[in-house]
């Protein structure tokens, strides 16, 4: 079995692309910018140097001891300042070299003859000196060698590059930072998106907000398209259920009731077949009313209302009975539920409490445990438990005296459980019959 692929994070791919070139660029600025500082350094080394050149060179041709010549910071012995005039076998040295020689180790490529050229070479204690040389031509010809320590050219660039490289890390931690900030700027309507379409799939929300940025409307549109196609086929499906539903039951239930005289169906073979077909097709409705409940969101669908105009229906059909129906069902309460089905389920245990009841029927709800449990009570005459069980059958009535097919309390059951709620029956406080719905909040 193979491993899982790791999941890929968008914001780890841009800041992973984002660190690598950011480290790029600070490394090719950094580079750049050293090449342009030891040039600098240089050429300021090398101008005093070859202005010490240039006083040798004119002494020579004035006629002046180069001894005489002698300025700071090449009359201290030590430091690794140092000059020395070759002419044929005489050699003419500054006070700093305390009668030792410059030894050019790399004497360089002389580029133009006439100007002093660069060279690396030892002092007489072996200390590294970078030197610039001059040869003149002539009837007697001479070299003069002007060396610094090789510390006056790396000293100094040692020190800017270690101010840039701080400069330059600071400079890469607060354009990571401004990166880091770009791309959670950047990939907020994304989590915007999944809020929104979390909301879509809790039933806080029909649709995805249409305002999004341009690269991601044509996403949201189309989840919206989506949103709207199946929203259509679960309609369509629903009535096609219900047409079925309505279109068996009452045949089913009328033929259950006519084979339950024993001189119509004396072994009651066929009451079996009837009962056969009705709970095949029970199951069939209820696999198709799963699979049209299985979209990408549910309804949540106010209680309130439901109850109210409930109310009103049943207190104007019962009304020679007097029967008064008290609710106490918060305004703001929802459940994750069709109108449709609610207003079914409602209605079987509204209609059922006012048809049993002696005058007084109690509605309340109350949300808890992300469910929300309906409770529906009367002051009838009420069931025991093995009358409740049995009640739940479909078809089944305690009293053929009363109008009706059974149906109600069974088909309540059936709804519930597809939402993954359920109904129980128990003895009210009222003194009848209370029936407990429970539905997802």
């Amino acid at each position: 079995m193979s491993a899982a692929t790791p999941r890929r994070s968008l914001r780890t791919r841009l800041l992973g692309a984002a660190l690598v070139l950011v480290l790029a660029a600070l490394v090719v600025a950094g580079l750049a910018i050293g090449v342009i500082l030891y040039r600098f350094v240089r050429g300021q080394l090398d101008g005093r140097l070859d202005a010490q050149i240039v006083a040798l060179r004119a002494g020579l041709e004035a006629g002046i001891l180069p001894e005489n010549l002698d300025v700071p910071p090449f009359d201290r012995p030590g430091p690794g300042w140092a000059w020395e005039v070759r002419r044929g076998p005489e050699t003419t040295r500054s006070a700093s070299l305390r009668g030792g020689d410059i030894r050019l180790s790399d004497p360089g490529p002389e580029d133009d003859p006439g100007r002093p050229h660069p060279a690396w070479s030892t002092g007489p204690r072996g200390q590294p000196l970078y030197a610039r040389i001059l040869t003149l031509p002539g009837t007697q010809p001479a070299t003069i060698v002007v060396a610094a320590p090789e510390g006056e050219l790396y000293g100094p660039l040692r020190e800017a590059l270690t101010s840039l490289a701080l400069a330059l890390g600071i400079l890469g931690l607060c354009l990571l930072a401004g990166l880091a900030f770009q791309v959670r700027l950047g990939l907020a309507p994304l989590q915007r998106l999944r809020t929104d379409l979390a909301a879509v799939r809790a039933g806080t929300r029909e649709r995805v907000p249409a305002e999004q940025p341009a690269e991601i409307a044509p996403v949201v549109a189309e989840l919206n398209a989506l949103l709207d196609q199946n929203a259509r086929n679960l309609e369509r499906a629903r009535g096609h259920v219900a047409n079925l539903a309505h279109a068996l039951k009452t045949p089913l239930a009328t033929l259950s009731m006519a084979l339950a005289a024993p001189a119509r169906d004396p072994d009651g073979a066929l009451r079996r077949e009837v009962e056969d077909m009705d709970r095949r097709v029970r199951h069939h409705l209820r696999r198709a009313r799963a699979a049209a409940l299985a979209g990408s969101a549910r309804t949540r669908t106010p209680l309130a209302p439901q109850f109210t105009d409930l109310r009103d229906a049943l207190v104007r059909l019962y009304a020679e009975k007097g029967v008064v129906i008290a609710l106490a069902v918060p305004d703001d309460l929802t459940v994750s539920c069709e109108g449709q089905d609610l207003a079914e389920m409602l209605g079987n245990l509204a209609d059922n409490a006012c048809r049993w009841c002696r005058g007084r029927v109690q509605v309340s709800a109350a949300a808890a445990d992300g469910a929300v449990r309906v409770r529906v009570e009367d002051d009838g005459p009420g069931l025991d438990a093995e009358a409740a069980a049995a009640v739940m059958a479909r078809g089944r009535r305690l009293d053929e005296g009363v109008p009706g097919h059974g149906f109600g309390l069974p088909i309540t059951l059936e709804l519930a459980e597809l939402y993954g709620g359920g109904l129980t029956l128990g003895r009210a406080d009222l003194g009848g019959l209370r029936a407990e719905l429970v539905l997802p909040a």
